[in-house]
């Protein structure tokens, strides 16, 4: 049936429900992929939590290539479209040694994390940045730490960690060996990490 002008409704309402449901069908498929197929098979773990819990508020420490970040943002805005969501990464970006693990430039993280979110990005050491951001963030409910961040400052980094979260908050730490599999880290590991920081600090 034809409305003035020569548009078929029915037609037009058929199409998009086939669209609607090509776009269903994708990103039925790519949840799949992600949490059962996708390498590395380390980060799947990560997938599978975000879709039994899916965090409003993630703080990411050590962003790398990037592609990690992207496929997590894109999955959660696949499963809930309309949702608001916080993402802030620290990296060093443009700082990064030579000898530093792979990673992307600030400029590239912003126009490949565009609109999968609200994002902020932070430059520079882990512990510097998160020492002057951590009484102005609030509490996450997702904390990666990547393997990639250098040791020595990620050892200062746990005092602030405990400041951004809570007893709800997931928190997974990456492998540096095995893999690079991602395990999570109980609050109390936090609490007593945090401890020895202070410890150090005082000595």
């Amino acid at each position: 049936m034809f409305r003035k002008g020569g548009f078929r409704s029915g037609g037009v309402v058929i199409e998009g429900r086939r669209r609607g449901v090509a776009m269903a069908n994708y990103g039925l498929f790519r949840r799949l992929w992600l949490t059962w197929l996708s390498q590395p098979a380390g980060e799947r773990p990560l997938y599978r939590h975000i879709l039994r819990t899916p965090p409003k508020r993630i703080i990411e420490l050590g962003v790398g290539t990037l592609r990690r970040t992207e496929r997590m943002l894109g999955l959660l805005r696949s499963v809930h479209p309309g949702v608001d969501r916080h993402y802030v990464g620290l990296d060093r970006f443009e700082g990064r040694l030579p000898e530093d693990p792979p990673g992307v430039t600030l400029k590239q993280a912003h126009q490949r994390l565009h609109g999968l979110g609200r994002v902020q990005l932070v430059p520079g050491n882990v512990d510097t940045s998160l020492s002057r951001l951590c009484n102005h963030l609030g509490a996450f409910d997702l904390v990666l730490i990547s393997a990639d961040n250098d040791p020595r400052y990620l050892d200062r980094c746990w005092f602030f960690i405990q400041r951004i979260v809570t007893g709800e908050t997931a928190i997974f730490a990456e492998s540096s060996v095995g893999g690079g599999g991602w395990t999570p880290v109980l609050k109390a590991r936090v609490d007593e990490l945090a401890a020895k920081t202070v410890l150090r600090r005082a000595a």
